[in-house]
């Protein structure tokens, strides 16, 4: 059910029941010790929102029914951090506690059952969590120890314990210590370490292990000729490492150009993005094979499929180099990034939160939108965001004001 598949505008609607394989989403959370302000920490009472497609509950405001504008998350207050799977929403609240909602068909809500749930639960024997990050179907944890927890769909290894069973509560990663960072690439994961190296496990089909094979592997293995990394993220089928120096690596299934190097040619080991310097943030689309990249000028940089509009760029032409997404529309200031299944999302300066690409199910949180926008388009009614995230076909955003 989870193996490769393209899913285009044309087979969109499916999704709604059920019908297509399910769109992984990528979420990288970079944290150990302290919190990373632009991820986990948030002045005012911490409120979660969220926006697009519900049919499994993956909103967490009690309903099923998909919203074009953002709708509370139910019962969730001193929310510190938000990140996106498949058909889940997660957040970290002060306290350190985990919380999940949505689709749990492999136990992906980590509460012990294999229930939907359309409220948050909290995720079972976590404390003193600092980043969450959601993969296709299944979770990722990182605790204030450095040490990371998975739950969830295993069959490629993508828990990183060394079996292949599905668990629905969450067990160690083996072997990996002194983590700040991780991501999820749909059935892959990865972990960053303080010493600037990065790790993956799981499906390796395409090389997105980063390690010059194609084997898959249920323990964490080493990235190849990677150091000095300060964050990572994770693509359906490719893994990305942004470096001290600005420039990023890419490495795995390039069909659409999502290594980003002018070619169409996969890797197994990284290869460099190409006309990408000064970059202060990285994210990945979880199933569109988009890549993006955030500068320190305040611009947003796109690359990869572009079949809805999801590079930003006023066309629906696919690139194999990064283009910059464009601020005719007001993206401006642009302080963080992330990427849905079809869609891209950018959190202003300013705190309001901006979307472009596929809105077939609201997504874009702008309900006068298209079926898509080719250029970036102001989420309704958000003021004073903090952190955003997308899901398979959702949006979320962390805020203090929400201005209606």
């Amino acid at each position: 059910m989870f193996r490769r598949g393209r899913l285009g505008m044309g087979a969109v609607a499916l999704a709604a029941a059920g019908i297509v394989a399910l769109p992984a989403a990528a979420t990288a959370a970079p944290a150990w010790g302290t919190p990373s302000r632009q991820h986990l920490a948030v002045a005012g009472p911490g409120t979660e929102w969220s926006w697009g497609y519900n049919g499994l509950g993956q909103l967490g405001n009690g309903t099923t029914t998909n919203s074009a504008v953002p709708v509370r998350v139910s019962g969730l207050t001193d929310v510190v951090g938000v990140a996106a799977g498949r058909y889940a929403g997660y957040a970290v609240r002060r306290d350190g506690t985990a919380w999940s909602w949505g689709y749990n068909a492999y136990g992906q809500l980590g509460n012990g059952t294999i229930t939907n749930s359309r409220v948050p639960v909290r995720i079972s024997g976590l404390s003193r969590v600092v980043a969450l990050a959601g993969g296709a179907a299944n979770g990722y944890a990182l605790r204030q120890d450095g040490t990371v927890w998975s739950w969830g769909y295993n069959n490629y290894g993508q828990l990183g314990n060394g079996t292949t069973t599905n668990s629905r509560v969450p067990v160690r990663v083996r072997g990996l210590s002194r983590v700040i960072a991780i991501a999820s690439g749909g059935l892959t994961g990865y972990a960053l370490r303080q010493d600037g190296t990065v790790w993956s496990w799981g499906y390796n089909d395409e090389g997105q292990l980063g390690n010059g094979t194609t084997a898959n592997s249920p323990i964490p293995v080493r990235v190849s000729g990677l150091s000095g990394v300060t964050a990572i993220a994770g693509g359906r089928e490719t893994g990305y490492a942004l470096r001290q120096d600005g420039t990023v690596g890419a490495w795995g299934a390039n069909d659409e150009g999502q290594l980003g190097n002018g070619t169409t040619v996969s890797s197994t080991v990284p290869v460099a993005i190409r006309n990408l310097s000064e970059v202060t943030a990285i994210a990945a689309s979880s199933e569109g094979n988009s890549g993006y990249a955030l500068r320190g000028d305040g611009t947003a940089w796109a690359w990869g499929l572009n079949n809805t509009g999801q590079l930003g760029n006023g066309t629906d032409d696919t690139s194999l180099v990064p283009v910059q997404v464009s601020g005719s529309t007001g993206l401006v200031g642009v302080t963080a990034i992330s990427a849905g299944s079809f869609s891209g999302y950018a959190l202003r300066a300013d705190g309001t939160v901006w979307a472009w690409g596929s809105n077939f199910f609201g997504q874009l949180g702008h309900s006068t939108t298209p079926p898509y926008s080719l250029l970036p388009v102001q989420v309704s009614g958000v003021a004073g965001a903090e952190a955003i995230a997308g899901g398979g076909f959702s949006g979320y955003t962390l805020v203090n004001t929400l201005i209606r």
